[in-house]
């Protein structure tokens, strides 16, 4: 990122988004990997679920303790990533956790161009590889939509609404499919023009305490619909 789009960001008032990459460790790696071998495994009987994802995702954390009070809820968001990023680091930080369920909110850094040019397909190929890899460790699935975006601040001009609609369209017919869950926060947060609606973000990307309290009732259905699969599924293993 340049300065000069930092210095915009500054004068919008929030902060730039982190391009989480570095020579040494590209898909960040190092981020969780403490809090990941301090992590127990989860107790009997309990509902542990890990939301994988970009900032939008980490940004959530400091809502997590009022919106999901007493869920064993586990945050494994990295600012400014990209879905080949996720998948690099979902055995480490998903799988090796255990959960019942994988939150995944991934995308609209790769419509972006966070980490290079990147196709509708290819954002697809990598959502389905985590999802598959998911359902080989009988962890279900919630895949969410990509949330509504008019124009990205830091990168001005790349037209990503029809893009975001495109592949929200394609996420629903692949869980579909598979037999996973879809969570609509597009549907609920767009405005006339496919953006955000304007008291839901600052900067119409990243959601605000408005954005988050939207989003949070919807994702829980989604996990719940999940977990009563995981029952069902644990009981035709029995």
């Amino acid at each position: 990122m340049t300065l000069r789009m930092r210095v915009a960001w500054m004068l919008l008032g929030v902060p730039a988004p982190v391009v989480a990459q570095s020579a040494t460790d590209w898909p960040n790696l190092q981020r969780y990997r403490d809090a990941n071998a301090a992590l127990p495994a989860p107790a009997a009987g309990e509902n542990r679920v890990v939301f994988m994802g970009n900032s939008i995702t980490e940004g959530w954390q400091k809502y997590f303790g009022d919106q999901f009070r007493g869920k064993p809820y586990v945050n494994r968001g990295i600012g400014g990533q990209t879905t080949p990023q996720m998948l690099v680091r979902f055995r480490q930080d998903v799988i090796a956790l255990k959960p019942k369920v994988v939150v995944i909110l991934a995308g609209t850094n790769d419509i972006a161009g966070n980490t290079g040019p990147s196709t509708i397909e290819m954002i697809e190929d990598n959502l389905a590889g985590m999802t598959e890899l998911a359902m080989a460790h009988r962890i279900r699935v919630v895949l969410c939509s990509v949330l509504p975006v008019f124009d990205y601040p830091w990168r001005p001009g790349l037209e990503p609404a029809p893009k975001i609609v495109a592949l929200n369209a394609w996420m629903r017919r692949y869980a579909d499919s598979t037999g996973n869950g879809y969570v609509d926060f597009h549907g609920a947060m767009a405005d006339a023009r496919q953006g955000m609606r304007a008291e839901l973000a600052t900067d119409g990307v990243h959601p605000n305490e408005a954005g988050y309290r939207v989003m949070a009732p919807l994702v829980e259905r989604g996990i719940a619909a999940a977990l009563l699969l995981t029952t069902r599924d644990a009981r035709q293993r029995e």
